[in-house]
């Protein structure tokens, strides 16, 4: 069995374990102390009983003596009687005119005599009555006693009394009290266990369902797969209709972005084809705007992509595979200048958690600016840190000033006017880093000139905002 996961303060299996453990141990508890308390007062009417007995016998045994004396007849008594102070006593009193303790005893009150109380008659209980009785010693003792009119004329009435020690009652108490205590402990184990074990069976769905939403979150499932209980499979079925609600809301997105495109190019190239034509101002013009619209268009429809994406469940892009093709296409690109585009050898795989086509938009734009600056090598690096994959791209050109390293992410902005471009690139990328939950910065490069860190959220870990 695996070992116990720590659990916060605010767990349902806490609060169940707590609650049912809780309850289990209060109800054990009442039902020791009922258990001891009934055996408790079955050994003292046991007692009782025996003392009644020995009461019986007593008074059986007791006679008038013609001399005017009370005499006891040999009885089948307990031996304790004979012991003296040995918790167990007998005495006969004698009232009327001229009252005495203790005419008669037991020989184990040695040279005791109880002090037995005069006891109203309505506390009668099957011709005795019960009493406690303190001893010489001070011990408490449990006593009956009864009033006894012996047949001859000249007896008095007498009282007879048997009392036995309250400690008899402690031993059978204690090892009662013991022996209950180890029973219950062992119950208690039992049925913590069972109760563990019956929480752990009963919620093992839930973490099956949580494992079953990771793997959706991360791309590895499309919906939540399996079999689950009754009580959760509506829950199931409900989030499976979303994920699929959501799917077709993105593919509808995707569609009308690609409509959107068709439709806003294909004007745009026949204005951009009718301008070539033309040797005029005009037309410049008109090819310059057309260019610019192509750009932008291009960089709203990505954003708009990359917002769709986002929301949609089940996305996973292998990241070294689009790196080595955009490597291999930027090599043949700058191969009039002898530049050599290279991985990392220590470089990590991983998976993206957003669009192919994305990955490729910013991972082209940061490598083919790395070209356009780089003197002969750009280096590029994959690395996973804490649900993230961050991509460096190293160049060893002149490296950027560090007081320009934030205006170079801004919208149009070019740091060299005579190299090419229109300075979208780079803001491309750090929208759809942004967009994605992801960031890029620029940092001073180990080969001498530039370092773009991107930052990216991995399909199989979770992603935060990078700093």
């Amino acid at each position: 069995m695996s070992a116990v996961p720590r659990l916060p303060a605010g767990s349902l299996r806490l609060r169940l374990l707590a609650g049912t453990l809780v309850w289990m141990m209060l109800s054990i508890a009442l039902t020791g102390w009922a258990l001891r308390t009934l055996f408790q007062d079955h050994i003292t009417q046991q007692l009782q009983a025996q003392l009644v007995m020995q009461l019986d016998q007593l008074s059986a045994a007791a006679e008038w003596t013609p001399e005017g004396g009370i005499r006891v007849a040999p009885m089948a008594a307990d031996p304790r009687l004979s012991r003296p102070l040995s918790g167990l006593y007998w005495q006969i009193d004698r009232l009327g005119a001229a009252p005495q303790a203790g005419v008669a005893r037991s020989r184990s009150l040695w040279d005791q005599v109880l002090a037995v109380p005069a006891i109203p008659g309505n506390d009668r209980t099957g011709g005795h009555r019960v009493l406690s009785l303190p001893d010489a010693q001070g011990h408490d003792l449990l006593a009956v006693t009864r009033t006894l009119q012996l047949p001859e004329d000249q007896a008095p009435p007498l009282r007879l009394t048997v009392a036995g020690d309250t400690a008899l009652l402690a031993e059978p108490l204690q090892r009662f009290t013991h022996l209950l205590l180890i029973a219950l402990g062992l119950l208690s184990l039992g049925l913590a266990v069972a109760v563990v074990t019956q929480l752990h069976l009963a919620l093992r769905p839930l973490q099956r369902l949580r494992e079953r939403l990771a793997a959706v979150r991360k791309g590895q499932a499309a919906q939540l797969e399996g079999h689950f209980p009754q009580e959760l499979q509506p829950l199931v079925n409900e989030f499976n209709h979303v994920l699929a609600e959501n799917a077709r809301m993105v593919q509808r997105a995707r569609t009308q972005a690609g409509n959107l495109a068709h439709a806003v190019h294909t004007p745009l190239s026949i204005l951009a084809n009718a301008a070539a034509q033309e040797n005029t101002p005009l037309a410049q013009l008109v090819t310059e705007q057309v260019a610019s619209a192509h750009r932008q268009v291009d960089y709203h429809l990505a954003r708009a992509r990359a917002e769709a994406a986002v929301r949609a469940t089940g996305l996973s892009t292998p990241m070294l595979a689009p790196v080595r093709a955009l490597l291999r296409t930027m090599q043949r690109l700058h191969a009039d200048r002898s530049l050599v585009f290279e991985l990392a050898p220590q470089a990590q795989d991983g998976a993206f958690r957003g669009e192919e086509q994305d990955l490729y938009e910013m991972l082209g734009n940061l490598i083919d600016n790395a070209g356009k600056w780089a003197r002969t090598r750009v280096l590029v690096d994959v690395q996973r840190e804490d649900g993230q994959l961050c991509i460096t791209v190293d160049d060893d050109g002149p490296g950027i000033p560090e007081a320009l390293r934030g205006r170079m992410f801004e919208r149009g902005v070019q740091l060299d006017e005579h190299r090419p471009g229109a300075g979208l690139g780079l803001d491309i990328v750090r929208t759809l880093a942004q967009t994605y939950g992801g960031g890029i910065e620029a940092l001073a490069s180990p080969l001498g000139g530039a370092r773009l860190r991107l930052c990216l959220p991995a399909a199989d870990g979770d992603a935060h905002t990078a700093p």
